[in-house]
């Protein structure tokens, strides 16, 4: 076993025997499997263990055990103690994301204040049929069915060349300590159920199972390659910069088969899910303004594109402005002579400093707003305004509004109200730049 487990670690490159490598250890037989390997083989290695307080005396004890197995055999040995259950009710998760959580932010600290140069988890070849089972039950793309990788980023797992038989034989044949977690037979726990109700079922129609996953886990992880390699190129033949966001050519998008799973893979990023496709391509024949929302982005649809940008749901805040000191804007108060000029730009707003009194208040334009255009003797609703200025659905949601006393003074960045401008009375002007 010794000598697969180098060949194996060392065909994936997963590390170099000159790496230090943080070993996390339980003091299961998985973990302790691990810690002999790296011991037998002379490897660079430190031991990290997690104590989440979940289990009473008995996690102390595995704690105590695995201190005393490093200091007998003179083992950097780093540990640490969670309240696993209060961090999982602060943060509203599972006790078993808590954990998870905790522990791999701390194994990446403790890798870099010890010069470590990947961490080592346990996973064997039964934690990667297990794990693809539980995201078909839940649901998965072809994402969740290459199982557990070998190496991502820092953390490697130099154990995914055994099957769980195999470590329990090796443990047996050369007499390895461990310790006996009793929750991992509980089947109240998903995996747990998996393990001990599911797979033997299976076995019993195929005895190699846990190696026929295995072979099936690396063929989806080739095939997402060459998947996500297509999709990759499609995004960005489609998605074309506009601004902060994109706008998507919906005829070109139509033109892709199988059309909803390619739009799945190109929204899932921006967090769009499975049900929002089916309202996004049911929309493609709507009428243009339809607004679809994930938990960060919108998409719009306009008349032949998508436009995808940040989410400006619900921004409703309204900014007030008590004195001339707090715009948000440039601001420049100035008397009229006979050198003052105006530059023609919708990027300043020129007002007659005299007609203007605070407070003023900021906010986004709503529907039913109207004001009095430069330039026009009667009324105009805001709306209107925009429709007629060609602005996009997009730009319409950002356009913001400065009003004193119920009344529009400018629509920010385009037009002033003709009520508030300068005439040949005006004395000062208060000049307001974005």
């Amino acid at each position: 076993m010794i000598d697969i487990f180098q060949k194996y670690y060392q065909v994936n490159e997963l590390f170099n025997k000159t790496d230090k490598v943080l070993l996390t250890v339980s003091g299961g037989k998985d973990s302790m499997t691990m810690l002999h390997l790296f011991r037998s083989a002379n490897l660079r290695f430190g031991v990290a263990h997690c104590n989440f307080n979940l289990r009473g005396e008995e996690a102390n004890k595995d704690e105590a055990f695995i201190r005393k197995y490093c200091t007998n055999n003179n083992i950097e040995f780093y540990s640490v103690a969670f309240n696993t259950t209060e961090y999982a009710q602060e943060n509203g998760i599972s006790i078993q994301m808590a954990a998870r959580n905790l522990r791999y932010t701390w194994f990446e600290k403790i890798r870099k204040e010890n010069n470590c140069k990947f961490i080592a988890t346990a996973h064997h070849k039964n934690d990667i049929a297990e794990t693809m089972l539980i995201n078909l039950t839940k649901g998965t793309g072809i994402a969740g069915l290459h199982g557990i990788r070998n190496k991502r980023d820092s953390i490697i797992r130099p154990l995914l060349c055994f099957a769980s038989v195999e470590i329990e034989t090796y443990v047996k044949e050369n007499e390895i300590q461990f310790r006996q977690d009793q929750s991992n037979s509980d089947t109240k726990y998903t995996r747990n159920s998996i393990r001990h109700n599911v797979i033997p079922e299976l076995e019993k129609i195929n005895p190699s199972f846990i190696e026929t996953v295995v072979t099936a886990s690396v063929q989806f992880s080739e095939l997402e390659e060459i998947v996500f390699q297509k999709i990759e190129e499609e995004q960005k033949r489609l998605f074309v910069k506009d601004g902060e966001g994109f706008k998507i050519d919906i005829n070109l998008l139509k033109e892709l088969s199988p059309l909803k799973t390619y739009l799945y893979y190109f929204l899932k990023p921006f967090n769009f899910n499975g049900a929002d496709i089916l309202d996004i391509t049911s929309g493609f024949e709507g009428q243009s303004g339809q607004v679809f929302y994930s938990s960060s982005h919108q998409i719009v649809k306009d008349r032949t594109h998508l436009l995808l940008n940040k989410s400006v749901k619900g921004e409703t805040e309204v900014v007030g402005i008590k004195s001339i000191t707090d715009f948000p804007y440039k601001y420049e108060l100035v008397e009229i002579t006979s050198n003052f000029k105006i530059k023609k730009s919708s990027d300043f707003a020129y007002l007659d400093a005299d007609k203007i009194t605070f407070p003023l208040r900021l906010r986004t334009w709503a529907k039913g707003d109207f004001f009095r255009p430069l330039g026009m003797k009667g009324n105009k609703k805001v709306s209107d305004f925009l429709i007629d200025q060609k602005f996009s659905v997009v730009a319409k949601q950002t356009v913001k509004v400065l009003i004193q006393d119920e009344e529009i003074v400018w629509l920010v960045g385009h037009r002033i109200s003709d009520k508030y401008s300068i005439s040949s009375s005006t004395k000062r002007v208060l000049k307001l730049s974005i």
